[in-house]
């Protein structure tokens, strides 16, 4: 979900990939670490900077850092700006390139104010999966664009998915979905809508070739980032309802499906500590850590145990809207898309 602020920076930095490989680009950094608990430090390096690696988009989305594997190239980074249709590529020595576009409606005309792909991620094949507005589906496409895009799921029960916002891959061969409005040219009074806000599984291939969509979660006003814990034994539900932030933890069954939730961050945590609005995407590191999108920056949650909420150690204060986040590098660097920005935080974390 877009929300506008003031350019500080837009168009600064759309150029940086002309440096040469030897150079070391000066990065303008921005916000600040605010440290709550002591755990932050193991976390966190002190002196650890916000650096703005490129600006002037209308709003980034989406982060996903790929690896290289066999056959194909990587260590890039590929994140949407769903505005404006396009998935971009950013390198250290290249910069910010066009990747895709249109990214995430292939149709005629305006659609919305949001039509193109969302939140993105790597499956275990390698292929780039993405959750489309305009085309209101989740799809999959090799990464070199050969034989096109695939579509994994487009509709629930022969009704028109609404605008699939974000996508987690499990190793079994299914994935996990949120599909709130936003991307719907009128949001939830869109009167081509034809479901309710819910959270999805695409199940792995069948017998007869096919693949099935089932309804995981139906009780979210506003699921949007999605992820899994390291051991994919639980599966995280961000919410972005400003009224209601939430996220949840659904401990996962055997069949795929998920069991009762468990609130490990609501509105009284986020009050306390001076934060607003609703929660966007998340990513997890190895220790199970949640780094998650919200309150202008990103907050990091440690687990507990037990069925209270997780521990709050702090939040990276970039200082406007902060839509998502991803590992990339060697696992411990942090990439951020926030509104018009792509930024990046080095850790002493490991991603998952």
């Amino acid at each position: 979900m877009r929300i506008q602020s003031p350019a500080l920076l837009t168009g600064l930095l759309l150029t940086v990939g002309s440096l040469s490989v030897a150079q070391t680009p000066n990065y303008p950094s921005i916000g600040q670490v605010v440290r709550t608990d002591a755990r932050i430090d193991n976390l966190i390096p002190k002196d650890a900077k916000i650096d703005v690696l490129a600006s002037g988009f209308v709003w980034s989305e989406g982060p996903v850092w790929v690896r290289p594997r066999a056959g194909q190239e990587g260590n890039f980074l590929l994140f949407s700006d769903v505005p404006q249709n396009t998935i971009y590529k950013w390198t250290e020595k290249e910069g910010i390139t066009t990747f895709l576009k249109p990214s995430g409606y292939t149709g005629l005309g305006r659609y919305s104010d949001e039509p193109g792909s969302n939140g993105l991620t790597i499956d275990p094949q390698g292929y780039l999966v993405a959750a489309e507005h305009g085309d209101r589906r989740i799809s999959r496409m090799p990464l070199n664009g050969q034989n096109g895009k695939q579509t994994l799921a487009d509709g629930y029960q022969g009704k028109r998915l609404s605008s699939p916002n974000d996508v987690v891959a499990h190793s079994s061969g299914s994935y996990y979905f949120t599909d709130p409005p936003y991307g719907m040219p009128n949001r939830e009074k869109d009167t081509t809508r034809e479901l309710g806000t819910n959270v999805y599984r695409i199940s792995p291939v069948q017998a007869d070739g096919r693949r099935t969509v089932s309804l995981v979660v139906s009780d979210l006003t506003r699921p949007n980032g999605i992820a899994f814990s390291p051991d994919e034994k639980t599966l995280y539900v961000a919410q972005s309802d400003g009224s209601n932030p939430l996220i949840m933890a659904y401990p996962m069954q055997a069949d795929g499906m998920v069991g009762k939730g468990r609130v490990v961050i609501g509105k009284e945590q986020m009050t306390k500590q001076g934060l607003r609005g609703g929660f966007d995407g998340m990513k997890v590191d190895q220790a199970g850590n949640i780094w998650a999108t919200g309150g202008g920056g990103v907050v990091v949650l440690a687990p507990t145990t037990g069925t209270g909420p997780y521990d709050f150690l702090g939040h990276i204060r970039v200082g406007g809207a902060t839509a998502n986040c991803a590992w990339g590098d060697d696992g411990s660097t942090l990439y951020i898309t926030a509104d018009m920005y792509l930024c990046r935080i080095k850790t002493t974390a490991k991603g998952f």
